[in-house]
């Protein structure tokens, strides 16, 4: 199998501003690529630019994108692909946090995750492929979570909207190899990484007990045990792998493995775990 060559190639990364996704657009102009930025931090943006842009001489460029609208994300690839016709990776990035149980969030609240952490995905995917098709080499990663694997009480949001891109992205992977495309496809399946994710979150509009967002960040920041750097290196091991799943962290795997050994009665025990982790 072929080796992905990342010198020469272009990617584009929605939620690039921070985290997992800043930490992709360093890691692959370190490596030779020109990156095609968007988020809806434009201050962000420009942040990772200037760092880019004063360390090597690769191409960026940057776009304030919505991944919920559907024209923007039509538009960012448009963009990104007249800039580098090269274009050859994409990385479906952008999420977002809903906190609470199902009762405690309402419809209009799960929608606006949904368009985001899934719609976004799967609409960025199509904006691309076509151009991606082309390509004598490409590569696809769509960032799931561990919370695509298992479904903690308390994410009955995120964990469908993670579930939901693992299935897609499998399904189409199994689809791209069958009619023997030259792109190739990844989904992500982080642990706890150190980024922003937890302050961002929204809260449900019902929710029972009150809940200081600080704290919340406070204590995934304690919890979290990988860097965004080392997940974009992760990553990028993935894709030269080629790797259909990658699971990123120790706490990630170790959850997979209960998971596989406890499919149907997993969350038993885990709750246990958790609830330590949190005290």
């Amino acid at each position: 199998m072929q080796e992905f060559q990342f010198e020469g190639s272009a990617a584009a990364i929605t939620g690039a501003a921070s985290g997992i996704g800043r930490a992709l657009a360093l890691e692959l102009a370190a490596r030779g690529c020109d990156v095609a930025l968007a988020d809806l931090d434009s201050a962000g943006l420009e942040s990772v630019a200037k760092e880019i842009t004063a360390a090597h001489t690769r191409r960026v460029t940057i776009r304030t994108v919505d991944v919920a609208d559907p024209q923007q994300i039509q538009d960012f690839a448009a963009s990104a692909i007249a800039d580098f016709p090269s274009l050859n990776l994409l990385f479906n990035n952008a999420g977002v946090a809903l906190l609470g149980h199902f009762d405690e969030f309402d419809q209009t609240q799960m929608t606006w995750l949904m368009d985001i952490n899934f719609w976004g995905v799967v609409r960025g995917t199509r904006a691309f492929l076509a151009h991606l098709q082309g390509r004598p080499q490409a590569h696809i990663v769509n960032i799931s979570s561990i919370f695509g694997i298992i479904a903690p009480a308390g994410q009955s949001a995120y964990a469908a909207s993670k579930f939901a891109v693992r299935g897609f992205s499998e399904a189409l992977r199994h689809e791209l190899a069958a009619n023997k495309s030259t792109v190739r496809l990844s989904v992500v399946h982080p642990g706890g990484v150190k980024t922003n994710i937890a302050r961002k979150a929204r809260t449900g509009t019902q929710l029972r007990e009150s809940v200081s967002m600080s704290e919340v960040g406070d204590r995934f920041e304690r919890l979290a045990r990988t860097t965004p750097a080392a997940a974009a290196q992760r990553i990028i091991r993935g894709i030269e792998r080629n790797e259909p799943r990658i699971l990123i962290g120790s706490d990630a795997k170790m959850l997979d493995i209960i998971q596989r050994l406890k499919p149907a009665t997993y969350w038993a025990l885990l709750s246990r775990i958790f609830d330590r982790m949190t005290v």
